[in-house]
C-alpha cells in the first residue's frame, strides 16, 4: 500500500507557483490594460502560466477621458527539480 502512494505522488507533475499582482493600465480598454500588465510582467519574469484580474478601477482626466486600471494576480513557475 506504501508503494502505490510512492507511485501516485510520483506521476503528479511537478509545478509550484510564485504569485505576483502587478497593475496594468490603458487608455483603450481593460483587456488593453491586462495585456500591459502581462507584457510588462514578461520583462522580468519567466514561466508565467496564468493570470487572474482581481480589480477593475479606473480615473478620469479633466478632459473627461478614463485611464482603466486593472489589478491583475500573475502566476509564474518556479524552476528547479522537484522536493522529494
Amino acid at each position: 500500500m506504501g508503494d502505490a502512494h510512492h507511485t501516485k505522488e510520483s506521476l503528479m507533475p511537478d509545478k509550484t507557483y510564485k504569485i505576483i499582482e502587478v497593475v496594468g493600465l490603458s487608455e483603450d480598454s481593460v483587456q488593453q490594460a491586462v495585456r500591459n500588465a502581462i507584457i510588462k510582467a514578461r520583462q522580468t519574469i519567466r514561466n508565467i502560466d496564468w493570470f487572474e484580474v482581481k480589480n477593475i478601477r479606473g480615473s478620469v482626466n479633466k478632459a473627461g477621458d478614463p485611464t482603466f486600471q486593472v489589478e491583475v494576480r500573475i502566476g509564474f513557475r518556479l524552476e528547479g527539480k522537484a522536493v522529494v
